[in-house]
């Protein structure tokens, strides 16, 4: 299965953990970010990549993380597919 996957700093570590995981599961992960720990980045920048690209595969599935979830959750829940 393809799973797209994406989060900010706030979940950084723990998208790369599950990446690996996912990936020796015999998935194809694809990663949307962030690509690096930058205590800076925010969100949306990761987030809404994500949801467009599972809207735009709709036989994928997508995974987003960060600190709360909730902000997460509301701005990929704002994609239209």
């Amino acid at each position: 299965m393809k799973i797209h996957i994406g989060t900010d700093h706030a979940g950084f570590a723990l998208k790369e953990s599950l990446k690996t995981y996912l990936q020796e599961l015999g998935h194809k992960v694809v990663d949307h970010g962030a690509f690096a720990f930058n205590e800076g980045d925010d969100y949306p920048d990761f987030v809404t990549p994500t949801a467009e690209a599972v809207g735009i595969d709709p036989q994928s599935m997508g995974i987003v993380l960060g600190g709360s979830g909730e902000g997460e959750a509301m701005g990929a829940n704002k994609v239209q597919d």
